[in-house]
């Protein structure tokens, strides 16, 4: 199966393409360049593999959480690539959780099975899922099961199970606020770790339309202020306060 895959959920543009069992891949900067370098990059990567976009099945994106502004450039690529794609035909897209993927590059890389995948939320948040991937049984190929909904909480709120793997980027941000007594690696949500999930996900009917290439936020609010989080706090502050006195 040919394949293109990319995140720009973090400060790291990740982009790979796949042909059969053959796998090239790019990494580079992230975060605001991500929009002007991206298709460029993917480009390029596919020339090297001898690749166009009329020989792809299908383009697997990085969905969030993550940064506002990447999630936004990689579901517009995406959309717009697999419109294109085959001469205008074009190609299924396959949206992929990007703390799935955190944990994945966790159990590829540090063969972590049990794993609780944050990623860096900014605005002194991180976006937390737990994931536990379960061994190939009975003819049904190993995959990830994960707790639902995933999180978004201060670190000191994370939660890590005894054996648990903590996984992702914040500890570099918050240090000893997160997790001090657990076990860490550091992990990315990467393109080839995009295409290890994508045989199974495409399998399963994960394949979607172009235009279903839409993000997974996780605020309600995309962008607050300085001054309006610090008012959110202070009015939680006053009504916990008042529910106190009450009581």
């Amino acid at each position: 199966m040919n394949l293109l895959a990319f995140d720009t959920s973090t400060d790291t543009v990740s982009i790979a393409v796949q042909a059969g069992d053959a796998v090239w891949q790019h990494t580079g900067p992230g975060g605001s360049q991500a929009s002007a370098t991206l298709i460029p990059a993917i480009r390029s990567l596919l020339a090297q593999a001898g690749m166009s976009f009329s020989t792809l099945d299908a383009i697997v994106f990085g969905r969030g959480p993550g940064s506002f502004t990447g999630l936004r450039t990689a579901c517009a690529v995406a959309q717009g690539l697999a419109f294109g794609a085959r001469g205008g035909a074009g190609v299924p897209v396959l949206p992929v959780d990007t703390l799935l993927a955190v944990a994945e590059e966790a159990r590829h890389q540090h063969g972590c099975n049990q794993v609780v995948a944050v990623l860096d939320a900014r605005m002194d948040e991180v976006y937390v899922a737990h994931c536990e991937w379960l061994p190939a049984q009975g003819g049904t190929a190993g995959h990830w099961r994960t707790d639902g909904d995933f999180g978004l909480c201060a670190p000191e709120a994370v939660q890590v199970p005894a054996g648990w793997t903590l996984a992702g980027n914040a500890q570099a941000a918050y240090a000893e606020r997160l997790a001090p007594g657990a076990l860490h690696a550091s992990a990315l949500p990467t393109a080839k770790a995009l295409l290890r999930l994508a045989p199974a996900f495409l399998a399963a009917g994960g394949g979607v339309p172009a235009s279903e290439a839409l993000p997974r936020y996780i605020r309600d609010k995309v962008a607050q202020t300085t001054a309006e989080r610090a008012a959110l706090r202070a009015a939680q502050a006053a009504s916990a306060a008042q529910t106190a006195q009450a009581t």
